[in-house]
């Protein structure tokens, strides 16, 4: 759903985006009964969420091999189907691709998904020239070729070819690609490979997603027109892009410009080195460019800009679920020391300050102390240190204290679940200080065990991102000051801090922001 109509000159080209998420009717081409075929599973998640009723579009499997599949009465071409199609998927060998879409031309079908390879990405530009002129011709847009296509949390458009799950010899049922649950990032990626294993590792952590796009060759379509699209979309509060190359470098920068002012853009970019670029440019045909120019342009635009993929997944998720600090100190408060001074380095490594907190705080946790609901060998100066005597109202108290505290920008929350006066409720009382800021706060717990999970999962109830090392954690804050930073300097700081409240998945009060 889009929250307005786009400022854009090519109403009508929107709109056709649109379609490749949310079409009134669908047809597979390649669609298939065979188990094991891409055009089988393709048309499987389409029944599927039809059945569930959450696709609502019409469905049409096309092969003319077959009379019926899945219960779905099947017809031999796109020329053939009695209703209108708003988009298709080609999933047939590419040498068909350029004769489907003369048949959706004429059938007057808006976009296609080609999830066929065998094009650019192997030296056929030829055959990929054929295809786009042929596109071209009729008005068609064109995702793909050699991609996964389009996977929306919402609309249950799903072409991913991948299955959710497979049998092993031994007859155990495994999952294998599952799809996230609705969430409010996008993942936008220009390889199919790393995008399903994306969302393997977004189910994983329990983060879930508004759409996936996948572009592969992009012979059409490309990153910034998804970009400029998910600027739009109420769904969608932050935008992951994984990118090998930038085809029209121009029109990013000038699109990204302005949806960074609205939306973060996480970026992960690939083909820095030189082995990485001949990689690249034998996986999706690419020519990667300068790694420093990327930088630099990302720089210019407001793109945050992550090194690996586990940067890439902290940002964005904190990014996606927290506001922009509107400075660079931070107060980290913790139950463990040595976690704590790993933070405290990590920050002073990103530029971000941990500074001693104002005499006015530190005479609060004081009079904590006095009252007896802090032990007095507490360290109170930042970090604060509870030590392992912490108790869920420490916590709680601590983090009023330092969100009161008009130098601090950010908190840090370092709740190990092994001190044994913990319980889970210290979460809950954290979340419920948490509802009335506007400043980040970024938490950790460290473990792997279903305890450390729980206690990670349940901040994420409270829209608190959680991570399971303090370094993880202080990516995703050094995101936020310095996303922060670029609002401040852009002058859209408050106009994007009420809009991100207002859709925030924690329940503020708006009335103490205002």
């Amino acid at each position: 759903m889009l929250t307005h109509k786009p400022q854009i000159n090519d109403s009508d080209n929107f709109s056709k985006l649109n379609l490749f998420f949310n079409p009134s009717s669908i047809a597979v081409v390649g669609a298939s009964k065979h188990i094991n075929k891409a055009g089988n599973v393709i048309f499987s998640n389409f029944a599927e969420n039809k059945r569930r009723g959450i696709f609502k579009g019409e469905i049409y499997p096309i092969n003319p091999n077959d009379e019926s599949i899945l219960g779905h009465r099947c017809y031999p071409s796109l020329t053939k189907v009695p209703g209108n199609i708003d988009a298709i998927v080609i999933v047939v060998p590419g040498r068909f691709v350029p004769d489907v879409l003369q048949d959706a031309g004429s059938k007057g079908v808006n976009v296609a998904i080609v999830i066929s390879a065998g094009f650019g990405e192997i030296g056929n530009n030829e055959l990929e020239n054929k295809a786009k002129n042929m596109a071209t011709k009729f008005g068609i847009r064109i995702l793909g070729p050699n991609c996964l296509g389009v996977f929306d949390s919402y609309t249950g458009v799903d072409t991913l070819f991948l299955p959710e799950t497979k049998v092993l010899k031994t007859g155990d049922v495994m999952v294998a690609t599952p799809r996230p649950m609705q969430g409010n990032i996008a993942m936008v990626s220009q390889s199919g490979a790393f995008g399903a294993a994306s969302l393997d590792y977004l189910t994983g952590r329990q983060i879930g997603i508004s759409k996936f796009v996948s572009f592969g060759n992009k012979v059409d379509v490309n990153e910034a027109e998804i970009i400029n699209y998910l600027n739009y979309d109420d769904k969608t509060r932050a935008i992951l892009l994984y990118i090998e190359s930038i085809t029209h470098g121009r029109q990013f920068m000038d699109i990204a410009k302005e949806v960074t002012k609205s939306k973060p853009i996480v970026v992960l970019k690939t083909g820095r080195t030189k082995a990485g670029a001949r990689a690249a440019e034998s996986h999706t045909g690419s020519i990667s460019g300068a790694s420093a120019i990327y930088d630099a342009a990302f720089s210019q635009i407001g793109v945050m800009k992550s090194d690996n993929m586990s940067e890439f997944f902290n940002i964005g998720k904190g990014l996606a679920f927290q506001p922009p600090a509107k400075g660079k100190n931070i107060a980290i408060i913790t139950d463990a020391g040595g976690p704590g001074v790993m933070a405290s380095d990590a920050c002073e490594l990103r530029g971000i300050n941990v500074k001693l907190f104002s005499d006015e705080t530190i005479n609060k946790f004081e009079k904590l102390k006095n009252k007896g609901i802090l032990p007095n060998f507490v360290q109170n100066k930042n970090p604060v240190d509870l030590t392992g005597s912490a108790t869920s109202e420490m916590f709680e108290e601590s983090t009023k204290i330092v969100l009161a505290d008009n130098e601090i920008n950010g908190v840090i929350i370092i709740g190990l679940h092994h001190v044994p006066a913990i319980q889970e409720d210290f979460v809950d009382r954290i979340g419920s200080v948490a509802a009335g800021t506007t400043k980040p706060i970024v938490a950790c717990d460290i473990g792997e065990t279903e305890m450390a999970f729980y206690v990670r999962s349940r901040f994420e109830k409270f829209g608190i991102p959680a991570y399971p090392a303090p370094e993880d954690t202080v990516q995703a804050m050094s995101a936020l000051v310095s996303y922060g930073e670029y609002l401040q300097n852009s002058n859209c700081f408050d106009d994007y801090l009420v809009s991100f409240m207002k859709s925030s998945v924690n329940k503020f009060d708006m009335k103490k922001m205002v």
